[in-house]
């Protein structure tokens, strides 16, 4: 059952991502390439899963689950940014400072992801790293949250929050509790949230 409803969700989610971003492409709108780098990330994770769900488990594939994350992480962070590129076309610009302090805890955030002690391919991967690779993209996070909610863009500001929300519980709770891990489903609705308000700008 878990196999067959991950696997219509997740190809549910990353055709209707990856379409909208490449008709947003095709229509002229540079925003386009947010869902484009989401669902292309996500697919490096969410396909081995659906692989190993089908076979022989999700212990089986450790090393593929491992890099699909690790690459999953580096282009969710690459998405922010281009969030935030979108941003200041739409809402306007904030301080210098505040870019320099994103874009540093966008570096900060893929260089540890890059560490060795990630242990991407391994099994048993590190907890403590799990939570310091995330601490500068959680601030990414709040720092766009801000962004929309200062400019009066309060429902992408919930969708942030909201995205968020769902997956702080999941990196901190769900190796010891795996139902935890459900969370990512409504995680992923939120992002579905973003790129369908995205879609709907000129």
């Amino acid at each position: 059952m878990q196999a067959v409803f991950e696997t219509v969700f997740d190809i549910a989610y990353l055709s209707f991502v990856l379409a909208t971003g490449i008709r947003m492409l095709a229509q002229g709108k540079k925003i386009g390439m947010c869902a484009v780098i989401l669902g292309g990330g996500d697919a490096f994770h969410l396909i081995p899963r659906a692989v190993a769900l089908w076979t022989d488990g999700l212990a089986a594939h450790s090393a593929s689950l491992g890099i699909g994350e690790l690459i999953t992480s580096i282009t969710m962070t690459v998405f922010y940014l281009l969030l935030y590129r979108y941003t200041i076309r739409d809402v306007g610009k904030e301080t210098k400072s505040f870019a320099i302090t994103l874009y540093v805890l966008a570096i900060l955030r893929i260089s540890l992801c890059l560490f060795p002690q990630n242990r991407w391919t391994s099994a048993d991967a590190p907890f403590s790293w799990g939570v310091f690779r995330n601490i500068p993209f959680v601030i990414m996070g709040i720092m766009m949250i801000v962004l929309y909610a200062r400019r009066g863009k309060s429902r992408m500001a919930l969708a942030v929050a909201l995205s968020f929300g769902f997956y702080i519980p999941v990196v901190l709770f769900a190796g010891a509790h795996p139902f935890v891990g459900m969370l990512m489903i409504p995680k992923t609705l939120s992002y579905v949230w973003i790129i369908v308000m995205l879609s709907k700008t000129k």
